[in-house]
């Protein structure tokens, strides 16, 4: 999804009003699409698709229509209906050729997964085939190397100044700290504990998304990782944000150096449907090569999907479930190497989001589904919790304390696609007590690169 310029704020703003002139006069057309619009900048896929839908219904010669529905149909990865969508604006426009370029590329989309589809077979990992021993260092590389094959710390801090001058890691050492990391998540459990002791402090943290500078901002404010400054990632570390590449390499570092102080959990995005559309393939390929881009998949299925801080606090990047009784150990069951399922606890422990009423509804994400603080209660109770911690939206402060402050939100790239104004935030916590303490900042400059850059070409522009 591209942002435009405007604030989260106003999105909201505008789906209020058109749904006021909904109710007054449920026959426009045009108010369905512009909802619809408002919809898929807000993520709310579902909500799109449904609205787009209707607008076509009730006008079939609404051509916005059939785009705003193809663009929610290419955000839950349903490119032969997008495809259809597209080919129906061009049949009723022949001389629209922003439409045709649109269904060409779409076609394209659909032609090679059914080609990789066929040709698939069992083979090898990526990771077997990887020699990084016979990497060569050019001799003008200047950036970090490892030692003896380790990550150190003067290697991240080395690291990390290098990206700050857009500078890059080697591909060696790229392909090492992936398959390095990549051995050690393998050997992770689904739900991981985490025991924090009572004076010791605990941060966590939500959406990066590529902002590479906000995540330095971070560090900068809360302290760099270290075994007495422990962190753990919500996830959705990747793809919109054009640094992406920098921040995955940054937090698998720390991962590596502090491999029992440092926490990562799978995002929505962490999956290769995501990074298709959304720029992190893109991005990998730009800067290094398909096969990294491959590697980064295997590597994403191995995440885990939930952190239990000291028995009492559950953090997951999506949330709750469209069923009651599930338990812990129903989430430790879990097979988590995959691509995620569109249906089913993995779903929705990384697509999930809060509402405020009671009960359960169909989410309008078009995925995972939405729980009241009545679903959120009966988990709680069920499992011994004290409250749930989860990320997964843009929140105006960086965070939000619902469902009588037993769920959480958590999100961590402000002003995120650097249009949506809103702040970023973190959570602290000592294990003593366990309560959550909110640092909210605003977003750093970063170098002219937009967002979405490296996407898939056709969510880079929506009529």
């Amino acid at each position: 999804m591209i942002c435009v310029p405007n604030y989260e704020q106003s999105y909201g703003e505008a789906i209020d009003l058109y749904t006021k002139a909904i109710e007054l006069n449920p026959n426009n057309a045009i108010y369905y699409g512009n909802r619809s619009m408002a919809y898929l900048r807000t993520e709310c896929f579902g909500a799109a698709l449904k609205d787009a839908t209707k607008a076509i219904s009730v006008d079939q010669g609404y051509v916005k229509g059939y785009y705003r529905r193809a663009e929610a149909y290419m955000s839950l990865g349903k490119f032969k209906l997008a495809l259809s969508d597209y080919q129906a604006v061009a049949n009723v426009r022949p001389s629209d050729t922003e439409a045709k370029r649109k269904a060409l590329e779409c076609n394209k989309i659909v032609k090679k997964i059914a080609f990789e589809k066929a040709i698939s077979v069992e083979t090898k990992s990526i990771a077997d085939s990887i020699d990084f021993e016979s990497m060569a260092l050019e001799g003008d590389y200047t950036g970090p190397t490892l030692e003896d094959g380790k990550v150190t710390l003067e290697f991240m801090k080395q690291l990390m100044e290098t990206y700050k001058k857009q500078g890059k890691l080697h591909r060696k050492y790229a392909y090492k700290i992936l398959l390095d990391v990549k051995q050690w998540f393998m050997k992770q459990p689904t739900l991981v504990e985490v025991p924090i002791p009572d004076e010791a402090k605990f941060t966590v943290c939500g959406d990066i998304h590529g902002q590479f500078y906000d995540l330095m901002n971070i560090f900068e404010l809360n302290g760099l990782p270290s075994e007495s400054n422990p962190y753990l990632f919500n996830g959705d570390f990747v793809d919109r944000g054009s640094f992406s590449v920098e921040c995955i390499f940054t937090l698998f570092g720390f991962k590596l150096l502090y491999p029992n102080h440092f926490f990562m959990a799978r995002g929505n995005h962490e999956s290769h449907n995501m990074n298709q559309m959304y720029g992190f393939e893109g991005e990998v390929k730009a800067k290094y090569t398909t096969q990294m881009s491959q590697l980064f998949t295997e590597v994403y299925n191995w995440l885990p999907l939930a952190h239990l801080l000291n028995k009492r606090v559950l953090v997951m990047h999506g949330g709750l479930f469209t069923k009651d009784d599930v338990t812990l150990d129903d989430i430790r069951k879990i097979d988590r190497n995959r691509e995620p399922p569109e249906d089913g606890l993995m779903c929705e422990l990384l697509w999930s989001d809060p509402q405020p009423q009671n009960g359960r509804e169909s989410s309008k994400r078009g995925v995972g589904v939405q729980f009241g603080p009545d679903v959120t209660n009966n988990f709680l109770k069920k499992n011994k919790l004290d409250y749930i911690i989860r990320s997964h939206e843009v929140k105006n402060a960086g965070y939000e304390v619902a469902h009588d402050g037993k769920c959480i939100t958590i999100f961590s790239a402000p002003n995120y696609c650097d249009t949506m104004g809103n702040r970023g935030a973190f959570i602290t916590l000592k294990g003593k007590d366990m309560q959550p303490k909110f640092t909210s900042y605003e977003a750093v400059p970063h170098p002219d690169v937009k967002p979405m850059m490296y996407a898939n070409s056709l969510l880079n522009m929506l009529p």
